[in-house]
C-alpha cells in the first residue's frame, strides 16, 4: 500500500503545462514541449496535444506512457464510431467515452489529467481527471505549471472572443509557466480546432505571436 501511494504521488508530480480556451469559432489548445522524470529532462520535444478525430483534439499531462495509450485508444474508438454510424462523434460523446474508460480503471488508474475539446455546432472543452471525473470548461489548465498559467488566463481571457484574440493569451499563459515551473519548458506549442479541422502553428509563427 505504501509503495502504491508513493508511486501515485510521483506520477502526480510529473510536470507539464497545458491550456485550453473556448472561442466563438473553435478552441485553442496550448502546451509546452518538455517531458521530465523527477529532476531529469527526459525529452525536449514531445507532443502533448494530439488530434484524435477530424473535429476533436486532446492534451496530455501526467504519465507519458499512460497518456499515449489513451490517445491511441480514443483515436481508434472514434474512428470505429464514424465507420459504424456514418458520422463523427460529438465532442461531448468523446469526453464521456474517455471518462468511462478512466472510470473502469479506478483501482489501477491511468496517472493522467486530460483536456479534450473540439467543434460541433459550437466549440466545447472538457477537463477529465484520472478517475473519470469530467467538467465542461471555457478556460482551463493542467499540470505543474497550471497555477502560473491560470494567473494569466484569469486576467486576460474574456468569453465570446475569437481564436485570433485568444491565441496570444494561451501562448502567454504557457510561456509564463515555463519561466517559473522547472518541469515545463523548451517552447510553446499552439493548436486550434475549428469547423475546418485541426491545425498546429509553426514554431516561427508562435515566436512571432510571442514577439520573440
Amino acid at each position: 500500500m505504501e509503495s502504491s501511494v508513493k508511486y501515485s504521488q510521483e506520477a502526480k508530480q510529473t510536470g507539464t503545462t497545458t491550456v485550453g480556451l473556448v472561442c466563438t469559432d473553435g478552441i485553442v489548445l496550448a502546451s509546452d514541449r518538455r517531458a521530465t522524470m523527477g529532476y531529469l529532462i527526459a525529452c525536449k520535444d514531445i507532443d502533448k496535444i494530439y488530434q484524435i478525430s477530424d473535429n476533436i483534439a486532446m492534451t496530455i499531462a501526467g504519465s507519458v506512457g499512460d497518456a499515449q495509450t489513451l490517445v491511441r485508444w480514443m483515436t481508434s474508438e472514434l474512428k470505429l464510431y464514424e465507420l459504424k454510424h456514418g458520422k463523427r462523434a460529438s465532442v461531448s460523446a468523446a469526453a464521456t467515452l474517455l471518462s468511462n474508460i478512466l472510470s473502469q480503471y479506478k483501482f489501477f488508474p491511468f496517472f493522467v489529467q486530460l483536456l479534450i475539446g473540439g467543434m460541433d455546432e459550437r466549440a466545447r472543452l472538457f477537463s477529465v481527471d484520472m478517475l473519470g471525473g469530467i467538467t465542461e470548461e471555457n478556460l482551463t489548465s493542467t499540470g505543474s505549471g497550471s497555477p502560473i498559467a491560470y494567473g494569466v488566463l484569469e486576467e486576460m481571457y474574456v468569453e465570446g472572443k475569437s481564436i485570433s484574440v485568444n491565441l496570444p493569451i494561451a501562448a502567454k499563459a504557457v510561456s509564463a509557466a515555463m519561466k517559473r515551473d522547472a518541469a515545463s519548458g523548451e517552447r510553446v506549442d499552439l493548436t486550434t480546432v475549428t469547423k475546418d479541422g485541426f491545425q498546429r502553428m509553426s514554431k516561427e509563427d508562435v515566436k512571432k505571436l510571442l514577439g520573440s
